[in-house]
């Protein structure tokens, strides 16, 4: 891609509004515009980074059994009537009336209506288990979104759903879940520790927010060190018997601040491995049993013949909140550093004299051969002065410059630096490519 027939609106100067760091770096790298309060236009670069980190969730989550379906934007009023909670969510609901005067809303999370599409197809247990889950847009109207992507109206959200036949079954479903959100986000780039919470309007009796400890976090957290430090599973468990690998983390103290004990956050935890920290939620997961089943007659029929309700749980992840996340746990004073898995673009070709014939023929050279080995590629072939060029793929973050220059083409050999450390060598274009494939 080159940058000259791109749209990258970056800022030179922080905006006013944004408070913390992974908004101003969002608005100043030309990822996002903000349209409203809360609601924001994705621009090309943020784009193609919320498209990477969806589909890593969207891999883990397969990994984990669980199959993607898409659910609309808009519910029927009368499904939340159902279950009871469509005068009970509160003002964060966007209620709306059709022409046809049908109540509709616009939804906040899906436990209806995916009840709803499960009850018209699934009648035995020998259907089950069963986990759908799917990435879509969600809308809450909180009273004062902030923050950037971390607290806005509209947000792009990953919920999954799992139905069982028993409580033991169902604690299975959720067991697997835990699993796949560590391995999640250790693909991120992120050290997540699950912890105790409050369910909330989701309900039920078990809960874990996963949080990203950062400076900048919405909330304290209180944990055992060992669990930030704690190895994640990997995709090589036995997906069928977690609860040791479950147990091993729900063991050691980690509770949000709504949650938190001191007395047992002293009792239970080493005054060494006690940790204090500010962080933020970036996945939930619920079980709830018969919450939703029971009121909407989601029933199968069990191998006695009888029916009976199925056990639920619901889990979500922050899709687009997992962008600011990152941000907040990778930059530095020149701007983003993405992780590789999530890098908009693997590396930047920067050509420094666009006038020279020479230089622009090695920087096609290096960007065609970089193409051939699969990589993505953004090629400033800008006539912006070198600084200028610098300070952009700084800020930008892509995760490998490669710097072309009169002098480089002269001697054969091109400049390379590693973002994350800033690491320069000079060497030829092929040792330079070996480097950038590891």
């Amino acid at each position: 891609m080159r940058l000259s027939r791109y749209f990258l609106p970056t800022l030179k100067d922080t905006p006013s509004e944004a408070q913390i760091i992974s908004h101003q770096l969002m608005l100043r790298a030309g990822l996002v515009r903000q349209e409203a309060a809360g609601i924001y236009a994705w621009l090309p670069l943020g784009l193609r980074v919320l498209k990477k980190i969806e589909q890593i969730v969207r891999e883990e989550q397969e990994r984990a059994g669980a199959v993607e379906l898409l659910m609309p934007t808009l519910q029927l009023a009368d499904l939340w009537r159902e279950s009871g909670r469509y005068d009970a969510y509160g003002p964060e609901m966007l209620r709306i009336t059709d022409r046809h005067e049908r109540e509709l809303l616009y939804g906040p999370t899906n436990e209806e209506m995916v009840t709803d599409i499960f009850r018209a197809y699934v009648k035995s247990y020998k259907a089950l288990p069963l986990n759908l889950f799917h990435i879509q847009w969600k809308f809450r109207d909180e009273r004062r979104p902030r923050f950037g992507v971390m607290r806005g109206r509209e947000f792009l959200m990953k919920d999954a759903y799992s139905f069982d036949i028993d409580e033991a079954s169902a604690r299975k479903a959720y067991n697997r879940m835990f699993v796949a959100y560590l391995n999640t986000f250790a693909r991120l780039g992120l050290k997540a520790v699950p912890m105790r919470a409050d369910t909330g309007p989701i309900g039920g009796d078990l809960s874990h927010e996963f949080i990203v400890l950062a400076e900048t976090g919405e909330s304290q957290v209180f944990c055992d060190r060992k669990l930030v430090e704690m190895p994640v599973p990997g995709p090589d468990v036995d997906w069928d018997d977690l609860q040791a690998t479950v147990d091993q983390r729900t063991a050691l103290y980690a509770a949000t601040e709504e949650m938190h004990d001191a007395a047992r956050f002293e009792g239970e935890t080493p005054e060494a491995d006690r940790l204090t920290a500010r962080g933020i939620e970036v996945g939930h997961i619920f079980y709830f049993g018969t919450k939703y089943s029971a009121p909407m007659k989601a029933s199968v029929q069990g191998p006695d013949g009888v029916d009976r309700p199925v056990h639920m749980g619901s889990y979500g992840v922050g899709v687009s909140r997992l962008m600011g996340a990152i941000i907040e746990a990778s930059h530095d004073a020149g701007g983003i550093i993405w992780p590789d898995a999530v890098a908009p673009f693997d590396v930047v070709v920067i050509n420094l004299r666009v006038s020279d014939a020479a230089v622009s023929a090695a920087c096609e050279e290096a960007v065609a051969a970089l193409e051939a080995a699969g990589r993505d590629v953004l090629y400033d072939d800008t006539d912006e002065r070198p600084g200028g060029k610098f300070a952009t793929a700084d800020l930008i973050g892509i995760p490998w410059q490669l710097t072309i220059g009169p002098k480089g083409v002269a001697e054969g050999v091109v400049e390379l630096k590693r973002r994350a450390t800033g690491e320069k060598q000079t060497l030829p274009l092929a040792e330079a490519m070996e480097r950038i494939g590891r």
